[in-house]
Formats: structure tokens, sequence, C-alpha cells
């Protein structure tokens, strides 16, 4: 029998244990929402929430309801920049950091 561990579980234990890499994880869901790979982010997003506040606690914090939470989230979600806003809002409390991005602009 092979010992493995579902990709999920792996990703909750190492946000849970390693905050430099749960922030590195919300860098990344950022730079993918701003360089227009927004369904990857939400998913990143997802998987955030579920190792650090819980949909339930993000439900209260943001007053939306954990199913809107967990639709907006998904690969297909559609989440107004409102509710981006609140949803970044609660992990950047929860992992105790500011949230600061850096762009740089190509012209052609």
């Amino acid at each position: 029998m092979a010992l493995t561990r579902d990709f999920k579980e792996t990703i909750n234990a190492r946000v849970q244990g390693d905050s430099e890499f749960a922030i590195a994880l919300l860098d990344e869901a950022i730079s993918l929402f701003l360089n227009g790979e927004p369904e990857t982010a939400r998913l990143i997003l997802r998987d955030i929430v579920n190792a650090t506040v819980g949909f339930e606690q993000l439900a209260i914090e943001t007053s939306k309801p954990s199913k809107s939470l967990h639709r907006m989230l998904s690969a297909k979600g559609n989440p107004t920049m409102d509710n981006l806003t609140a949803i970044f809002n609660v992990l950047r409390k929860q992992l105790n950091v500011d949230i600061k991005v850096k762009t740089t602009i190509i012209y052609h």
C-alpha cells in the first residue's frame, strides 16, 4: 500500500505549520488575479481559507453566507470586488500581514 496523503491535507498542514508558505500563497493569489488568472486565484484563496480561518468564521467576519463564499471561491465563482476585498482583509488579519502590491507596467 502506498503511503500518500491527499493534496488538500498537505496544503492544510503546510499552511498551518509554515506562515511564510501561507503568505506566499496569498501573494500568489493576488498576483494571479492581477495577471488575468482569476480561476486559479480563487482556488488558492479557497485552500488558504480552509487551512486558516475556515468558511464558517469567514462568513461571520464578512457577513456573507458560507455557501455564497464557497461559490465565490470556486473555479467558476464570480465574487464582486467588495467581496474579494472583504476576503483579503480577513485573510490578511488571520495571517498578520500587510498586502503590498508591486507592479511593473510593460508598454508594447
